[in-house]
């Protein structure tokens, strides 16, 4: 893993030098921003559970935009090939990709950290719930930044990949009509009321690691 560090520092420079990152972050603070302060000053409450929900949506629009060059662009533009006959495994491109596209929905997480903040300012919130629907996001995020990076490195064409990863995302979380074993949103539904359980953690972590294990797999077979 001694090259991890340096691919990671390349893709972070690839995401954060596009105006797209910055344009999406834009996008999601202000749709945040809006329903934090309709629920604070306008119902008067005192917890983020509907916050949690809309940023859970979000990300399932937003996540895939960011992956969908992850892969697909350098396969396009011919590197990816100069990239895996470098001196580097197949396990620390994927690792160092995803880690770079993870980066951006953590720091939309960080930045809505103030709202907790606020919060502790208006009133006295139940901060337990607060924490889990915290995890829970980052969790989700993961989860479909793995998704993503797989769709990404299965297509050249970066739209693809975007609209296929969306497509995934959202299906697992409206397939809860059909069964809960595999929706995202009754996973993630303990995690915003304050209820954590170690199988709603498992179910994203198991998915994050297929994800990732089916991209080095693709990977080893260009």
């Amino acid at each position: 893993m001694r090259h991890f560090g340096t691919l990671l520092l390349k893709e972070e420079k690839a995401i954060f030098s596009s105006p797209i990152a910055y344009a999406t972050v834009a996008v999601y603070l202000l749709l945040m921003g809006y329903t934090f302060t309709a629920v604070l000053f306008l119902n008067r409450t005192g917890e983020l559970v509907r916050v949690f929900f809309q940023a859970a949506v979000l990300f399932l629009l937003i996540v895939p935009v960011v992956t969908m060059r992850l892969v697909a662009e350098e396969r396009k533009a011919g590197t990816l090939e100069l990239l895996l006959t470098s001196p580097v495994q197949e396990i620390e491109i994927v690792l160092a990709k995803f880690a770079a596209g993870l980066s951006l929905p953590a720091l939309m997480l960080a930045l809505t950290g103030s709202y907790p903040a606020v919060l502790g300012v208006y009133g006295d919130p139940d901060w337990g719930p607060i924490y889990s629907g915290f995890l829970g996001l980052l969790l989700l995020a993961a989860a479909l930044t793995a998704i993503g990076l797989l769709v990404s490195g299965l297509t050249a064409n970066q739209i693809v990949a975007a609209v296929v990863a969306m497509g995934i995302g959202i299906l697992l979380w409206m397939i809860d009509t059909l069964g809960t074993q595999l929706s995202l949103v009754a996973h993630f539904t303990p995690f915003a009321t304050g209820a954590l359980f170690l199988s709603d953690v498992g179910f994203f972590l198991t998915i994050v690691l297929a994800s990732l294990l089916l991209s080095v797999r693709a990977l080893a077979r260009r």
